[in-house]
């Protein structure tokens, strides 16, 4: 792969392609053992392509720094079409899309107020967040991570100071106040969330570690495990940036400089360039259809898989 930027969204399709997104690079299409590269020069709204999406009818999504666009099997294109009548009407599918709003950073104009775009099938709609940004920081709310599909009846989205859940009913919202943050404490730099086979959600955060939801508390988890930098004074579970569940219901954290930790329920593990990991920027971990672990990263640019020892670089 001859990204340098780093390989921030995976999706193995319906049909057995492999996606990656780049960071500004715009996609690649791995099929039949051959890559081919997209950008805006090919239709992509923006090259830096943070998630990666497959609807119910077989169209592939991408949602890029600055817009989306759709692959219908042969082309890319922008997908300008947008339903601004609708701003509260909050429903839940399962089959249902997310996605954040248009601008790089925060919410366009058009749009109001903090939010996401639902993308039922047929139309793409706006639901806005019951909340209020302090004045002239739009960026906040604006949505950092993939959202989580309801397993258990809740879509999750994570914005950079909050978790957003929605059962179909009510909204929860997990945020700094909620926890008790405070800027002399730390605030929340959401970064990944992801909802375990136990039910519990994961919530990853570039500074503060790893926080876990039961459905009743949210604990710091970095902190329990002793794993903060005064802590360890070495590597240290505080800039994480994914996470994901192996089959065997591990749970691995990717890190900005200090590699892959595993957590098998008693005890946690770190993996590192020693064990073959080369890239210091875990971007993404993916579970594939097979159940493998991919984890896509930067510096320098990769993909790894875990062989239940080590890593081995993929593309």
């Amino acid at each position: 792969m001859k990204y340098t930027s780093g390989v921030r969204s995976i999706l193995e399709d319906s049909k057995g392609n492999i996606w990656f997104g780049s960071y500004n690079e715009g996609v690649c299409l791995l099929h039949n053992g051959e890559l081919q590269y997209f950008t805006t020069e090919n239709g992509l709204s923006n090259n830096q392509v943070r998630n990666i999406y497959e609807d119910k009818n077989g169209i592939i999504w991408f949602e890029c720094g600055r817009g989306l666009s759709t692959y219908d099997g042969k082309k890319i294109t922008i997908y300008k079409e947008r339903n601004y009548n609708s701003k509260n009407e909050w429903k839940l599918n399962d089959s249902d899309l997310w996605f954040k709003g248009d601008e790089t950073e925060g919410y366009n104009k058009l749009e109001g107020n903090p939010g996401v775009y639902q993308y039922d099938g047929q139309k793409l709609s706006y639901r806005t967040f019951p909340v209020t940004p302090k004045s002239g920081n739009n960026s906040t709310y604006s949505i950092s991570t993939a959202f989580v599909k309801p397993k258990n009846g809740t879509v999750w989205f994570g914005t950079y100071v909050a978790v957003i859940g929605y059962n179909g009913s009510d909204l929860k919202i997990i945020d700094n106040e909620y926890l008790g943050f405070t800027e002399k404490t730390g605030s929340l730099h959401i970064r990944s969330i992801m909802e375990d086979s136990k039910g519990n959600l994961w919530i990853a955060n570039n500074g503060k570690g790893v926080l876990v939801y039961d459905g009743k508390e949210t604990i710091n988890f970095t902190a329990q495990q002793k794993l903060k930098k005064e802590d360890t004074k070495g590597n240290s579970l505080e800039r994480v940036f994914s996470i994901g569940e192996d089959t065997a219901g591990n749970i691995w954290f990717g890190t900005v400089e200090f590699g892959v930790w595993r957590y098998d329920g008693n005890s946690v593990k770190n993996f590192t360039a020693a064990d073959g990991l080369e890239s210091k920027h875990i971007w993404i971990i993916y579970k594939s259809k097979q159940g493998e672990l991919w984890f896509g990263g930067a510096n320098p640019s990769g993909v790894y898989r875990f062989n239940g020892n080590s890593f081995e670089r993929k593309y």
